[in-house]
């Protein structure tokens, strides 16, 4: 019998997922009737693989900036302490396919950022850790989840 958790990643098999996926993780609703949805962008797969920091906190800043362009109502992306890949909270109920190609649109903005234009936040007045960024390892992060995915399919659990 599988223990209970009160954090949904802990009661995910980690072993049976295959990345990259778009994962509705779990909605809750708040006391006023809000719907929060919070989604699992999954990069590489876990144990087996792990995002170098520079190139997550620099996916980090892009993703954060530009998911905002792609959909209404993001609360949140936040890099998994794993360093497989990002969690997405946003208000209302949407679903996986709709997120995926949000993402896979932020992701090809990525891929394409130019070495010479700054990546946003990354100074020591907006960011904590701006010495630890990696633009190329980002990009190619985001080249390898877009590739997996189209390969895949929108959402690959």
């Amino acid at each position: 019998m599988k223990e209970s958790r009160n954090v949904e990643s802990f009661s995910l098999d980690h072993t049976a997922v295959r990345a990259p996926y778009v994962r509705l993780a779990g909605m809750k609703e708040g006391p006023r009737g809000d719907v929060v949805s919070k989604f699992d962008v999954r990069f590489c797969q876990p144990n087996e693989e792990a995002i170098p920091t520079g190139g997550l906190h620099t996916l980090e800043h892009l993703m954060a900036e530009f998911v905002r362009d792609e959909l209404e109502g993001v609360i949140d992306l936040s890099p998994m302490g794993c360093r497989t890949g990002f969690y997405l909270a946003v208000f209302g109920e949407i679903g996986e396919e709709a997120v995926a190609k949000a993402v896979r649109s932020v992701l090809a903005r990525v891929a394409a950022w130019p070495d010479a234009e700054a990546v946003p936040g990354v100074d020591p007045v907006m960011c904590g850790n701006w010495l630890d960024h990696d633009l190329s390892s980002a990009r190619e992060w985001a080249k390898r989840w877009i590739e997996g995915v189209d390969r895949k399919g929108w959402a690959c659990r």
